[in-house]
């Protein structure tokens, strides 16, 4: 069981994240979703494709792009289609 937490919250929580780069993708269906708002914000992996983000936010507190998914993930990516990764002070524990 891998969990995603901030401030003392538990962001997401499952037995099925995808592992790649270092970065745990969990299924959104394992993410509390309340606690993300979506981004503007986008970037591009050379062979990931396009990245979109959301802010989490917990008690009012605002960590700004510190979710990010892929929509529609390059074929060698397909495994975290539907899936969100954290960073920026958000805690893994495996």
């Amino acid at each position: 069981m891998v969990k995603a937490i901030w401030k003392g919250k538990v962001i997401a929580e499952s037995d099925e994240s995808e592992e790649l780069e270092n970065n745990y993708y969990f299924p959104m269906k394992d993410v509390n979703q309340k606690y993300l708002k979506k981004s503007d914000s986008h970037t591009t992996c050379p062979w990931k494709g396009e990245a979109s983000y959301y802010d989490v936010v917990v008690d009012g507190e605002v960590n700004k792009d510190a979710a990010w998914y892929y929509l529609s993930p390059s074929d060698m990516a397909k495994k975290i289609k539907g899936h969100v990764a954290f960073w920026r002070g958000i805690k893994i524990v495996e």
